[in-house]
This record gives C-alpha cells, sequence and structure tokens, in this order.
C-alpha cells in the first residue's frame, strides 16, 4: 500500500517539469490533475496522457535551449565527493556477506507495511509498526547477502540499494501516519472515524502539507515541517463515499 499513499506529491508546472530544471515527473507521481489518492483506472489515465499528449510537446521547449548551455565540467569537488558517497554505501552493502537474500528482507518489509501502515492504521499499530521496520533496518544492515560483484550488472545489487530506500519509505510513512491524528484521503486512522464509519478529519490541526528531515542517523527520529494548505478557488469538502 505505500506506492498508494505515496503519489501525487511531486510539484510540476504546465509543462510537468518539476522545481528541477530539466526533470520531468510523469504520470501518477504528480499532482497536476488528480491529487493524491486515486484509483488505479484514473492512475492509468494520466500516465498515458502525460506520456502520449503532454510530454512530446513540452519537452522539446526545455531542449531547444539546451544547445546553448556549455557542457558541465565533472572535475569539480562536488562530483568527486558524491562518487565516493556512492561507491563507499555500494562496498558496505556488498561487504555485509549477512545470510539472508534481499527478497526475503523485501518480503518481511511488505508484511509489516500490510499489517501495520496499510489500508486502517491505529497508533498502536503504527507504533508496532515503527518497531518492526527498525528490526527489519538492522536486519538489513547485519543479515544481507549480496552474490556476485560490484563490477558489471549485479541485479541483487540494484535491488538492495532499492530496498534501501524503501526501508526508509516506510519509515517516513509510518512515522507521518502515526502523527497524523485525523482521517483524511488515503490515511484512515481507525480511532477517528464517523459513526457511520466515515473518515473524520481534523482541519483545525492537520490542514497542512507535512515535511520531514532526516537527522543523520536512523537512531534519532526525524523533524516535522508544516506548510499550511491554502485555497482560494474551491470550497474544501469531506468527501463522503456514501452520499
Amino acid at each position: 500500500p505505500a506506492i498508494h499513499y505515496t503519489m501525487g506529491g511531486i510539484w510540476v508546472d504546465y509543462e510537468l517539469q518539476t522545481t528541477i530544471k530539466g526533470l520531468f515527473a510523469i504520470g501518477e507521481c504528480n499532482f497536476s490533475d488528480h491529487g493524491a489518492n486515486r484509483l488505479g483506472a484514473s492512475a492509468l489515465m494520466q500516465g498515458l496522457a502525460d506520456g502520449y499528449f503532454v510530454l512530446p510537446y513540452t519537452i522539446q521547449n526545455y531542449l531547444a535551449d539546451q544547445i546553448t548551455v556549455p557542457r558541465f565540467s565533472t572535475d569539480l569537488p562536488e562530483f568527486d565527493e558524491a562518487e565516493k558517497a556512492v561507491q563507499a554505501k555500494i562496498d558496505h552493502l556488498m561487504n555485509i556477506k549477512g545470510k539472508k537474500s534481499v527478497d526475503s528482507i523485501h518480503k518481511e518489509l511488505g508484511r509489516v507495511m500490510w499489517e501495520y501502515v496499510g489500508m486502517g492504521r491505529t497508533a498502536e499499530g503504527l507504533k508496532t509498526g515503527l518497531a518492526k521496520l527498525k528490526e527489519i533496518r538492522k536486519e538489513f544492515e547485519t543479515e544481507l547477502f549480496i552474490p556476485g560483484s560490484k563490477e558489471g550488472m549485479n541485479i541483487e545489487l540494484d535491488k538492495a540499494i532499492r530496498l534501501n530506500d524503501f526501508i526508509t519509505m516506510g519509515e517516513l510513512i509510518a512515522y507521518d501516519a502515526l502523527n497524523r491524528n485525523e482521517s483524511c484521503g488515503g490515511h484512515f486512522r481507525e480511532e477517528y472515524q464517523t459513526e457511520e464509519g466515515e473518515a473524520k478529519r481534523d482541519d483545525e490541526n492537520f490542514f497542512y502539507v507535512a515535511c520531514w528531515e532526516y537527522q543523520g542517523s536512523d537512531d534519532k527520529a526525524p523533524v516535522l515541517y508544516k506548510e499550511p494548505l491554502v485555497y482560494e478557488a474551491i470550497k474544501v469538502q469531506t468527501r463522503n463515499y456514501k452520499s
């Protein structure tokens, strides 16, 4: 369920370009059309519309100016620092030499996310989930086994790098879900529902976009920053699936 709760979050302009020049976001990862909580059909339609009908006419506007941009030199300390950091991470993963495959740890992560951070969440379940996610993180760092070498194509190494990000994303989702004491959109806290079982929103306390800052260590809780939501052209209403 994690992907469905994180889609629709990337800001894009009318040409589907993000705040990073030259980086475009298409499909359900951006919020240009449908917003965050959407179903499969509408997500598929946005992917098709963006890919077939929008990008062919917008990316060229960006590329047209690039012929005048000089090539960037990679002989800079920032490039060296970034490359060394990536190589150090890869060496670390390859040298763990534990007994568990990437897929086995990935399945454990999936079970925890499904059981404790899934369609219906509770404070107790989210706390349990966070504790289990920390155990999975420790397991990943001590028991991971990647066959082969880092040279050439190594699919297991590629999956391990992605799994490292998935664990981080799982913790982030759980932190935010535990902090948000309301039910809204794709976030349904079972403690916060109406008598009819509908989502019970709390706009007075949670009418904001949350941003969590990593503190440089997995042992430290992230810090929350809030950006208030401001609507000028529409009336904010609570969705009711029964009406």
